[in-house]
């Protein structure tokens, strides 16, 4: 029963482990005040009356550890809602922590799978919240989106050399020679790959890379716009733009408009990610999809299956990713201010 916390449950109500083993499984012999003690206290450690039997008798808490950074970031809700669904089809409940890209808070969400108050962990960072051992057993960890660099490691995501290349050669394919680059954080694996990919299609094309191209900023919609005020800025006559996401695009389609640039017909504006403003966007965002409903489904589904002793075969595997095209980018044409 200690593995599964029944002593925490004790402690945190005051009672002993006899008393909450009562107060689930024969209520009549606990009194009214000290049961709502005990199952108060069974909710703090995420136990309910339906499944202290079954995790008493397995092991199990019941319960993952969903880790995100940033949950204000539109890319991960459609990651989430099919990692719950898919916990809740086999049983499970997701515990989500919004970590705010902090080790710190990323550490102390790890500790509830050490302490059995939640039976795995899948993370979205390419950092790993907990010291292994490699003489012992790993924990279950899953990671996707942001990859961890550990072959150990069970991870799920997308190859972005071949997006950064992809989205690279649309524009190459539309006349574009002189293409800036807005990255996500310089350090970000996925960030290094796609650019990479970048640089791939350029040398297929016998394009020299320009350093001087490449801006790097945080995911989000305000720093997108800052991005791209320092671009028209830097290159006036700039005719395309890769932004390694879509929220980063948003804001620099906010600029460009505000600054009455036309978009497509001065400059193209591609993307990754197709989150659900993508469409939505004046004009629809050209975009390359990255498949985050089956992310979040086969993460989760892995996850369990290494919880239940059933490890899957492939330590790493690469969903497929798909160019959406739209209105947001078209044929060069030069265009002088």
């Amino acid at each position: 029963m200690a593995k599964l916390n029944i002593n925490d449950i004790a402690l945190i109500a005051g009672v002993s482990n006899a008393t909450v083993s009562r107060a689930f499984r024969e209520p009549q012999k606990v009194s009214q005040k000290t049961r709502d003690k005990v199952m108060l206290a069974a909710k703090n450690v995420g136990f309910t009356p339906s499944s202290l039997g079954a995790s008493l008798k397995q092991g199990r808490s019941y319960n993952i550890v969903v880790l995100v950074p940033d949950i204000t970031n539109p890319y991960f809700s459609p990651i989430v809602r099919a990692m719950e669904q898919a916990a809740n089809a086999r049983g499970y409940s997701v515990l989500l922590g919004d970590t705010q890209d902090c080790p710190d808070r990323e550490r102390s969400y790890a500790k509830m799978v050490k302490s059995k108050q939640a039976d795995g962990i899948i993370i979205n960072s390419q950092r790993l919240p907990l010291d292994l051992d490699f003489e012992q057993e790993l924990l279950p960890i899953v990671s996707t989106s942001e990859l961890v660099e550990n072959d150990r490691i069970y991870r799920i995501g997308v190859d972005n050399i071949a997006i950064g290349k992809l989205a690279t050669e649309h524009l190459l394919a539309l006349g574009h020679t002189r293409i800036a680059v807005v990255s996500g954080n310089e350090p970000l694996r996925s960030c290094q790959d796609r650019l990479l990919g970048y640089k791939l299609a350029l040398a297929e094309a016998n394009i020299a890379f320009d350093p001087a191209l490449v801006y790097y900023t945080q995911y989000s919609t305000a720093t997108g716009a800052k991005a791209a005020e320092k671009i028209v800025a830097d290159i006036p006559n700039i005719s395309a733009i890769f932004s390694f996401g879509d929220l980063i695009s948003i804001g620099i389609l906010h600029v460009l408009h505000k600054m009455n640039y036309q978009v497509p017909q001065q400059v193209s504006l591609i993307s990754i990610d197709d989150i659900s403003l993508a469409m939505y966007c004046t004009p629809p965002l050209t975009t390359v999809a990255q498949p985050m409903n089956t992310l979040g489904e086969l993460s989760m589904n892995t996850l369990i299956d290494l919880i239940e002793k059933k490890p899957p075969e492939r330590k790493l595997t690469l969903l497929a990713h798909k160019l959406i095209c739209r209105e947001s980018t078209g044929q060069y044409k030069p265009y002088t201010r």
